[in-house]
């Protein structure tokens, strides 16, 4: 599968533009997104195309080196200072045992969908766990891969422009079915100085042992380093801002010993859409992450001739209007795009190429295009599969891979809260079956007393054999 390489131009279709009235001060928003024919771009057009935009890390490891450095040496008292310098918040506990905590009391309601998503999530987690199986490879000779669960664990939900307590229940579920002893939860307080009572309510729900009233760079040092009331965590998960990804990424090299699960960057979804797809829907999925901040990225692929692209201007632009957050939506869809593919092969080999965090596949027959998708962090099919059922409660994990990264790395899972241990077992048949050919590769490999841990071994066989006969 490959584009059309024979002309050489980036050539722009007419760009989308519209304006929405908002009832900010402001006025009018403008939200625009450029548009772009698959068929008339070069392969490096198309490769300059799904990159992102480049993040300056250099310059956010300024900021963020003195304040792990900081935490490391003063623990408590710098979570303390940097979360009234950046929070206005003054905290008497920088963390809280959840098990002293009392369940919030919580609308109806909003009690009963985090519990059907609870529910939903735990079961496909658990569903994940796999069988212990013992392999024989040769007569004497047993293998097999354990699990163990790691721990403790760091968990960061954010809190600065949206609360996100759905996130609580992301990483804390899969934890708790792996078993890990300690799970912090670190998430910015409020104005109050208290735990937002949403994420409380998820977290003591999920087996969170402590809580963290903390976020930014601050907090992910807090836990990789730990001080007199946090712990320390061997592993940190969690979305966040570039501070917040620059923490994780710094700590993850430094003698603090931690890992974290995956790189990550702004929000954003891939739609691929043909004309069966509702013009409104195209609009909702697009807004649902443009929404989340200026920086996020959505891209929509039209398939083939007959969509109604002017609809979908109009739907979005009387969607985004309607937004409390029109303004974040708008800067998002400023420097997002639209592709015109010719048909689903070229339109699922762009995708694949972008690696989207969110991929949704709203065509006719969608289910059969699942096979050829290679690379996405999360995959909704068909036209009732919005993208924010999977944020929130059809069971699949929302920490995902984003910036391209679905090409290499995976969501979060139950897997990414275990760690896995092989062993070994012989019996002496098993030695005198391996063991000469163990013995012969140590020796061209020039490591003597690995072939010695086999032939002496084996000559005490032998030597036994001998006297019993």
């Amino acid at each position: 599968m490959s584009f059309d390489l024979s002309r050489l131009s980036l050539t722009s279709s007419p760009r989308l533009s519209f304006f929405t009235h908002t009832a900010t001060k402001k006025g009018y928003v403008r939200c625009s997104m450029k548009s772009y024919r698959l068929s008339e771009l070069s392969f490096s057009q198309v490769e300059n195309l799904k990159a992102r935009p480049r993040i300056d890390f250099s310059s956010i490891f300024t900021t963020v080196n003195p304040i792990i450095d900081a935490v490391r040496s003063k623990g408590d008292t710098a979570v303390k200072e940097y979360t009234e310098r950046f929070d206005k918040v003054q905290l008497t506990n920088v963390v809280e045992d959840v098990s002293e905590l009392a369940i919030p009391e919580l609308d109806s309601t909003v009690k009963e969908a985090f519990d059907v998503a609870y529910d939903n999530i735990y079961a496909f987690h658990l569903a994940q766990k796999s069988t212990e199986k013992s392999v024989e490879n040769m007569k004497g000779v047993r293998c097999k891969r354990v699990s163990r669960s790691i721990g403790s664990v760091g968990l960061y939900v954010p809190g600065g422009t949206a609360v996100l307590p759905s996130t609580a229940l992301m990483l804390a579920i899969p934890a708790q079915i792996a078993g890990c002893k300690t799970v912090v939860l670190a998430t910015p307080p409020t104005k109050e100085g208290s735990i937002c009572k949403e994420v409380l309510y998820c977290a003591k729900r999920a087996g969170v042992t402590h809580i963290l009233k903390a976020g930014g760079a601050q907090a992910i040092a807090a836990m990789a380093w730990g001080t007199d009331s946090c712990p320390k965590v061997e592993k940190i998960f969690g979305p966040g801002n570039q501070y917040v990804t620059a923490a994780k990424m710094i700590l993850q090299n430094s003698e603090a010993m931690v890992s974290i699960d995956m790189p990550a960057g702004p929000s954003e979804v891939l739609v691929i859409a043909d004309e069966h797809a509702s013009p409104v829907y195209i609009a909702a999925d697009l807004l649902s992450q443009a929404e989340h901040g200026p920086d996020s990225h959505v891209v929509l692929v039209v398939v083939g001739d007959g969509v109604n692209l002017k609809a979908i201007e109009e739907e979005i632009a009387k969607q985004c209007k309607s937004l409390p957050r029109a303004e974040f939506a708008s800067k998002a869809l400023s420097h997002s795009f639209t592709v015109f593919a010719r048909d689903m092969i070229e339109a699922i080999t762009f995708s694949n190429l972008y690696a989207p965090e969110h991929l949704i596949i709203n065509v006719k027959d969608a289910e059969k295009w699942e096979g050829l998708i290679e690379n996405a962090g999360s995959v909704f099919i068909g036209p009732w599969t919005p993208e924010s059922v999977g944020d929130y409660a059809s069971g699949t994990n929302h920490v995902l891979p984003t910036y391209g990264y679905a090409r290499m790395y995976s969501g979060v899972s139950l897997d990414s809260f275990l760690k896995f241990m092989t062993v070994q077992s012989l019996t002496e048949e098993g030695l005198r079956n391996l063991g000469p050919y163990v013995a012969t590769m140590a020796e061209i490999e020039g490591l003597d007393a690995h072939k010695r841990a086999v032939t002496l071994r084996l000559k005490d066989i032998e030597a036994k054999q001998t006297q019993t006969k």
